[in-house]
């Protein structure tokens, strides 16, 4: 399977090396330094688990600037670009996001994207009437900054959301899935097949849990 993961943050790097075990992946950036560092095998980020991945697996993993190229071959590209949240406006910027699912839609319109970065309920949807693309899907990340790799090896679950009553969608969710169990070491994990909006909550309210139980304690 070829993949192409656009952004190589927490999310993005750790994505990238759990699939290049099984898979031929190539991460997108727009930042040279980190493109040089991972073709050499020198994580970007501090994560224990990647470094060690770098260091002892054989990753079929390669990094490039150059998103046209990367998309136009990938049957999946995994956007885990940042969505800052400004404070000030209450507004999760996603030009990002929206700026790869343009490039992967010009490039290579046939490519399943799979969003990984923090959106606002209900943005899967409408970004997909707005850019006039069916083949977006949703899946929530839980991951933990300088654990995120041990956190996509050990997951609690493994939700993806899709269109409800869209049959090829469906089974692309269900591939997308089976990637991601693929490359995990924790076996029988609980998954989870569900609507797009319904996916985009579940993240939110886990999010929310979490900031409660910091302002509780």
């Amino acid at each position: 399977m070829n993949i192409a993961v656009a952004g190589t943050g927490y999310v993005g790097l750790s994505i990238a090396t759990l699939l290049a075990q099984h898979n031929h992946v190539t991460a997108v950036d727009i930042i040279p330094e980190k493109v040089e560092m991972i073709n050499r095998r020198v994580s970007p980020i501090q994560d224990e688990y990647i470094e060690k991945f770098f260091s002892e697996r054989n990753l079929d993993l390669t990094a490039t600037l150059d998103a046209a190229k990367a998309y136009s071959n990938a049957d999946f590209v995994v956007i885990a670009a940042p969505t800052n949240y400004d404070r000030a406006r209450d507004f999760f910027d996603t030009s990002a996001v929206e700026e790869v699912i343009r490039t992967v839609k010009r490039h290579n319109p046939n490519a399943i994207m799979v969003i990984k970065s923090t959106i606002p309920v209900g943005f899967t949807a409408a970004i997909r009437k707005k850019l006039q693309t069916g083949n977006i899907l949703f899946s929530p990340e839980f991951l933990r900054e300088s654990k995120a790799l041990y956190d996509n090896l050990y997951p609690s679950r493994i939700i993806v959301g899709r269109p409800d009553g869209d049959e090829r969608l469906d089974k692309a969710a269900r591939t997308f899935a089976g990637l991601l169990q693929q490359g995990a070491e924790k076996k029988d994990i609980p998954t989870l097949i569900m609507g797009l909006t319904e996916a985009e909550a579940v993240k939110l309210f886990a999010n929310t849990y979490l900031a409660l139980r910091v302002s509780y304690f």
